[in-house]
């Protein structure tokens, strides 16, 4: 990538403060975005599949690609819009990747949104910015809505209360449906157990307090694990690192 054919700059800056819930609906840009959560926690859901992402990472969404982000809480997101120059040019990468944001790139990115950077800071800045781009590895935990209604009933309870402990014959009883009738309809229609789907929607529902720094012995109880050893272990098997592991870049960042 270079700077654009009109001689101005490669990366804008732009910064979105986000109350809990807010949504931006799906949309497509004209340029390439890294989309970044400077505070909170951001879910992005772009080519068929969803991110949650800290402050640790950010995602690449390439120009074209149809995206939606939403806030899990009182989150900022910033956003750089990269000039997809020449004509074309697919950047970095042709699908949405995530990348590790570490103290470097974040202080980069703010350097970046300074109005009165001069021509050649800037030139260097951005050049550094894209040789600074990581691609990480993110276990996306998205969690797909079952089609039937009974399923998409109990989806939902979990959604408002993943603290919930019943199991799925007792949520079968609820619906209508027995358990091995509602484990089929998780299994065909959110394309992954029961269980594990639930697991999805406690981690996801942790993130935020995490990234807040809230402790782990109070998140892993508000989402419904009675150990900090189980809620570690479900973590670690879903994300391949543990929660202190999966935050800690940008705490360490000088």
């Amino acid at each position: 990538m270079s700077r654009n054919g009109h001689g101005g700059p490669l990366a804008l800056v732009g910064t979105f403060p986000m109350r809990a819930g807010t949504r931006f609906g799906r949309h497509t840009h004209g340029v390439h975005q890294l989309a970044w959560a400077s505070s909170g926690t951001l879910t992005v859901g772009a080519d068929a599949r969803t991110w949650v992402l800290p402050t640790t990472r950010a995602l690449w969404i390439p120009s074209g690609v149809a995206h939606e982000v939403v806030s899990a809480s009182h989150s900022t997101m910033t956003s750089l819009y990269l000039s997809a120059t020449p004509v074309g040019d697919p950047g970095p990468w042709t699908r949405p990747q995530p990348v590790e944001v570490p103290g470097l790139l974040a202080e980069l990115i703010r350097h970046l949104d300074d109005a009165e950077l001069d021509e050649r800071r800037r030139a260097l800045a951005e050049a550094l910015l894209l040789d600074l781009l990581e691609p990480v590895a993110v276990t996306t935990l998205g969690t797909p809505m079952p089609a039937d209604p009974r399923a998409r009933e109990v989806a939902q309870a979990l959604l408002d209360d993943p603290a919930c402990a019943l199991s799925v014959e007792a949520w079968g009883r609820r619906v209508g449906a027995s358990g091995r009738t509602l484990a089929r309809l998780f299994l065909t229609g959110a394309g992954m157990p029961f269980g594990r789907w639930r697991t999805l929607v406690r981690l996801n529902a942790a993130l935020p307090a995490l990234a807040a720094g809230e402790p782990l012995n109070r998140v892993s109880r508000d989402v419904g694990y009675e150990t900090v050893s189980a809620f570690v272990a479900a973590f670690r098997r879903e994300t391949g690192v543990t929660p202190g592991a999966y935050f800690r870049a940008r705490r360490d960042a000088p």
